[in-house]
């Protein structure tokens, strides 16, 4: 399958839909910031908004997307990118407002529209046949690290250029298109067993719990190199100036890994030891990065890093496909979503607190020693659940065709 071949109406569509829905989250982090940095102790506030957000996605991702009808979910997404909207534009119109109020206006931004990730990836495999599911979410990864390769540039230069408070109002006003958007795509995907069996939604959740955990790993190793880099490179003596060109190129490599990821509709090897490779290759990179001595090298060991995380984090989606039925991937996908939020969060959390105590290539390296743990569980898991013999709802029997 060719990626020519989905450049169709429905699939454009829900690009341009993700387009409005997805940069407002990516511009997030970096927009609160900027919003109250003037203030007295404006970083550390910006901060604390930052984390009530997140806290906000981690919490209400996995409910949300419990609840989500498939065949009827564009009722429920557009209600959450709706409070989205209302949170952003809230922050900023009331930029001036109690840090109490902000940080309710930004946990409802971050919750509003969190079932909207895994809810648009299901839908987009609902749009292309079986066969074209790897380069849809390849061609969705590719948009995604593009998104978070150009949001920060926007949000300095709006912020910066014209008033703090843009960027924010520019993302309720993006989410609120987002909504409009989705009158222009199906109503929802048919979702065959729809009961899961007699099974509770939870239970069937759980039953996913190694594929969370690895991503979960993959992303601390994304946290590592967003958010000690800028310490690492004083440690080297080398300007602070380098650390947007260096993260710039591990996104780029992330875009390339996910397209050359999708040129083919299987990889040698099970999707659980393509996943283990893949992690061990990112955690490698990154572990590099802690020690070699120049920006040069550094640049190389994290774009390299960067061309394995897309298809690391493929892996566990297409994972996902294999063990939940499709009444329950949007909700997977939302578990998933919550899973490497919390792994981002863990990982930053301990970064910071390292750095006081250690010097940034050590911090650098206890974090890839907590991937590697988290990989390891997660693969362990993997492997009780293939030994017990649980059944796949994923590949059906059709799609096993087309592959051979």
């Amino acid at each position: 399958m060719a990626y020519r071949e989905l450049l169709t109406r429905p699939v454009l569509t829900w690009s341009a839909v993700a387009l409005a829905a997805r940069l407002p989250v990516a511009m997030a982090p970096l927009a609160l910031v900027f919003l109250v940095r003037e203030r007295p102790g404006g970083y550390t506030l910006g901060a604390v908004l930052a984390a009530a957000y997140v806290i906000g996605e981690i919490v209400a991702a996995p409910v949300l997307g419990i609840r989500l009808n498939a065949e009827r979910a564009r009722p429920h997404l557009a209600i959450g990118l709706v409070v989205g909207a209302v949170g952003f534009a809230g922050l900023g119109l009331a930029a001036d407002a109690h840090p109490v109020v902000l940080g309710l206006l930004a946990f409802l931004a971050g919750a509003g529209p969190a079932a909207s990730p895994g809810a648009l990836r299901a839908l987009l495999t609902s749009l292309v046949p079986e066969k074209a599911v790897t380069q849809a979410l390849s061609i969705e990864s590719v948009q995604t690290f593009v998104i978070w390769a150009l949001a920060p540039a926007l949000v300095s230069g709006l912020a910066l250029g014209v008033d703090p408070a843009v960027p924010l109002l520019l993302q309720g006003g993006l989410m609120a298109a987002s909504v409009a958007g989705l009158w222009a795509l199906p109503p929802g995907w048919r979702a065959e067993n729809q009961e899961q069996g007699g099974e509770p939604m939870r239970r069937v959740l759980l039953r996913a719990w190694p594929v969370y955990v690895m991503g979960a790993g993959s992303l601390t190793l994304l946290a590592l190199a967003e958010l000690i880099l800028p310490a690492l490179l004083e440690q080297r003596e080398i300007g602070i100036g380098w650390a947007g060109p260096l993260l710039a190129g591990f996104s780029i490599g992330s875009a390339v890994g996910a397209f050359v990821y999708g040129l083919r509709s299987g990889w040698p090897g099970r999707l659980p030891v393509q996943s283990l490779v893949l992690i061990l290759g990112v955690a490698a990179g990154v572990a590099l990065m802690a020690v070699l001595p120049s920006a040069g090298t550094i640049a190389v060991a994290l774009t390299l890093a960067g061309i394995l995380q897309a298809p690391a984090m493929l892996t566990r989606n297409l994972a996902l496909r294999q063990i939940l039925p499709p009444s329950a991937l949007a909700a997977g996908y939302s578990v998933m979503y919550a899973a490497v939020g919390a792994g981002y969060a863990a990982s930053g959390s301990l970064a910071g607190g390292l750095l006081a105590v250690v010097a940034p290539s050590t911090a650098i390296l206890f974090g890839v020693g907590l991937t590697l743990l988290l990989t390891a569980i997660g693969a362990v898991g993997e492997r009780r659940i293939e030994s017990a013999g649980q059944p796949a709802a994923q590949p059906t029997a059709p799609a096993r065709k087309v592959r051979r």
